[in-house]
């Protein structure tokens, strides 16, 4: 079964500031790369279609959104100091959430085992009733609530290697056990969340895994993390469905995550991640696109993740 690809660019829609390093080059130069390498011709791309809009209102209030929705049309420049809103940020970050709501649905049609939802605006630092951090909408929550709210899933694992710690995913599943967040980021570093200690509360208690690792940590610091900690977790918790929020800013030449990574061991940790999907979730795995500031460094990241995604 090919793997599925859906880009969402918004070069347009969602322009970057001069200067800023969330912009569209840094997607689009490492997708041409990824499609125009020796795995290209395994990818294919999907058009992501019509999608219902319940699980963005299920993971984000409505107050909140209105407020984003309105911000972007009046033409506010800043929805925080990191995050800059264009009349079509709004748009922008709506589309790509329902893309992430499309990406679940196909593939629990079985049109797909493996997809990777390439797109921006990202979505990691999105809270309930805020966005920070260049992100609006929390692309990964809202689709492991599709999952859930959908299909009845009641064990996501979302596993989210971007360098800096997904506050917004785990604010959002911080009581629930339905979703089990694991986290390896760096700290501290911005945004400051993401200590050991913070396991979840009520039913979501001990179903939040974060793994703070120093600046400056390299392939044999995450492996070894991957290995004795997240295998086994993952493990205990058998998922029915892997959402991977793969930031790859914790590359080696990274300008903001301040890593030592090779984008070898993105290919790496993959290969772990898809042999529990291959044996607890009917293979069933969504990767969505997060941090990562280098086109080059990007480009090489997502050819190793790729790779393995599709031969696996």
């Amino acid at each position: 079964m090919p793997t599925g690809l859906i880009q969402l660019i918004h070069e347009e829609k969602h322009q970057a500031p001069a200067g800023h390093p969330e912009n569209a080059e840094r997607l689009k130069k490492a997708l041409e790369y990824v499609i125009s390498s020796d795995i290209g011709h395994n990818l294919v791309t999907v058009a992501p279609g019509g999608a219902d809009s319940s699980a963005i209102y299920e993971v984000h209030s409505q107050k909140y959104l209105n407020h984003l929705r309105m911000a972007a049309e009046r033409g506010d420049q800043y929805l925080d100091e990191d995050t800059y809103l264009t009349t079509g940020s709004f748009a922008a970050a709506w589309e790509t959430a329902l893309a992430a709501v499309a990406a679940v649905d196909l593939i629990f049609s079985n049109r797909y085992k493996r997809l990777l939802l390439a797109a921006r605006p990202p979505g990691h630092h999105a809270e309930y009733d805020r966005g920070m951090g260049f992100c609006m909408i929390n692309n990964t929550a809202v689709a492991a609530e599709q999952a859930c709210l959908k299909y009845g899933i009641k064990r996501v694992a979302v596993i989210d290697w971007d360098v800096h710690h997904g506050n917004g995913t785990q604010n959002i599943f911080y009581n629930r056990s339905d979703v089990f967040y694991i986290s390896l980021h760096r700290f501290p570093f911005y945004p400051g969340s993401g200590k050991m200690n913070e396991r979840g509360v009520s039913e979501g208690q001990g179903y939040t895994l974060n793994i703070p690792l120093p600046a400056g940590a390299n392939d044999e610091v995450y492996l070894a993390a991957f290995d004795k900690i997240v295998v086994p977790a993952m493990e205990d918790y058998q998922p029915e469905f892997i959402v991977i929020t793969a930031g790859f800013d914790a590359h080696r030449h990274d300008p903001l995550g301040g890593m030592n990574l090779t984008e070898y061991i993105f290919g790496i940790i993959t290969q772990r991640l898809l042999k529990i999907a291959n044996k607890y979730a009917d293979g069933r795995v969504l990767s969505i696109l997060e941090g990562g500031y280098n086109p080059l460094a990007n480009a090489l990241s997502l050819y190793c993740h790729l790779k393995e995604l599709q031969e696996n």
